[in-house]
């Protein structure tokens, strides 16, 4: 019998039971006998019943909360990108009552993760979507969202040992070997190659960056042993306009320098100093297709973008935790994104919103 046809007074027939009854099993409401739930349980299995969750959702006019925890980030950032996803996604599912809160916390200042965490436990939140801190500090948080059976989902970090309901994000150790064999095709004859980061107290901002700079160094390894890879830091807690006396410094006594590369979404701090000083024998390749590292390749001072499709992460964990919480459907739970290249030519046809 086809599910669209199937009433709940055939149901009630079937089981032999009041319509109230089977209207209180399909919706998991009190005040049904075990005997009386046995017999529509049985009735919906021989019957091949499935429900439709889009309706059931609908009629039960509950209220889902959300919360996203991210770094604090400025307007034109990878984060925004995944920021706007996620609203989007929470405005695509508006009919279902679905509310997306974000907190942010400082990167590197264990301190603001703490405050936002407790901040988000208090809420009493349906979902929760997290951009991890270290290992062991984002392991505190979850053990509480296991114990109040809040399920989350992780962008940016895969950590597997703290049971996230899902992950978005790229491979990155395989995003950064890819990164390598690209740069290569056009820099296979340089001795010398440029790395800039951006760290506080010798750390870098995330582990992904982490695990890129990782396969990068394989793939050097791998193929082109004898290239020095010199790293350059701009700190994050240094003011801007101090970056052009460290830039104009390195490239001043590395002459030779032709060609950088970076695995954080900033390659446009290099590449407007580029600009600037109207070095164009200075290629650069980055990530993230932010607004100014897009202006950067059309310009001719970045060569290569890897984006990773910050708008799809942030619309797909509001989505599968819909899908989840509310439709209590099955998700996917690790779904690594394309590893896209982005070049002058076709920089102008990336869509963001590519879902």
């Amino acid at each position: 019998m086809a599910n669209d046809r199937i009433r709940i007074k055939d149901i009630a027939i079937r089981a032999g039971v009041s319509v109230g009854t089977v209207d209180r099993v399909l919706h998991n409401r009190p005040s049904v006998s075990k005997e009386a739930k046995e017999k529509v349980e049985k009735a919906l299995e021989e019957m091949d019943y499935q429900p439709n969750m889009y309706a059931s959702a609908l009629a039960y006019n509950k209220t889902y909360n959300f919360i996203c925890i991210m770094p604090k980030h400025e307007s034109e950032a990878y984060w925004q990108e995944v920021e706007d996803g996620a609203m989007c996604a929470c405005d695509h599912r508006r009919d279902f009552h679905v509310n997306v809160e974000m907190l942010y916390y400082r990167r590197f200042n264990q301190s603001t993760f703490n405050k936002v965490t407790k901040e988000c436990l208090e809420k009493k939140p349906d979902g929760v979507v997290i951009v991890p801190s270290t290992l062991d500090v984002t392991r505190a948080f979850t053990d509480q969202l296991h114990e109040q059976n809040i399920p989350f989902i992780m962008l940016d970090s895969y950590m597997p040992d703290l049971r996230p309901l899902s992950f978005f994000g790229q491979d990155s150790f395989c995003s950064g070997y890819f990164a390598g064999k690209m740069l290569m095709l056009i820099a296979s004859k340089e001795k010398e190659i440029m790395m800039m980061k951006q760290m506080i107290n010798g750390n870098v901002a995330s582990k992904q960056q982490e695990n890129r700079e990782t396969g990068f160094r394989h793939y050097m390894r791998d193929h082109f042993p004898n290239v020095t890879i010199t790293e350059v830091n701009l700190p994050l807690d240094m003011e801007r306009e101090k970056y052009n006396d460290i830039l104009e410094n390195f490239f001043a006594t590395h002459p030779d320098v032709h060609h950088c590369i970076t695995f954080n979404s900033k390659a446009h701090l290099v590449g407007e100093f580029l600009l600037r000083s109207n070095r164009r024998n200075v290629q650069i390749m980055g990530y993230d297709m932010v607004n100014k590292n897009k202006e950067c390749v059309k310009r001719g001072a970045i060569s290569f973008l890897i984006a990773q499709h910050g708008y799809m992460q942030g619309y797909s964990s509001i989505d599968s935790l819909f899908q989840a919480i509310v439709l209590k459907k099955e998700v996917t739970p690790v779904n690594y994104v394309p590893i896209e290249l982005l070049t002058k030519e076709n920089v102008d046809f990336y869509r963001r919103e590519q879902l």
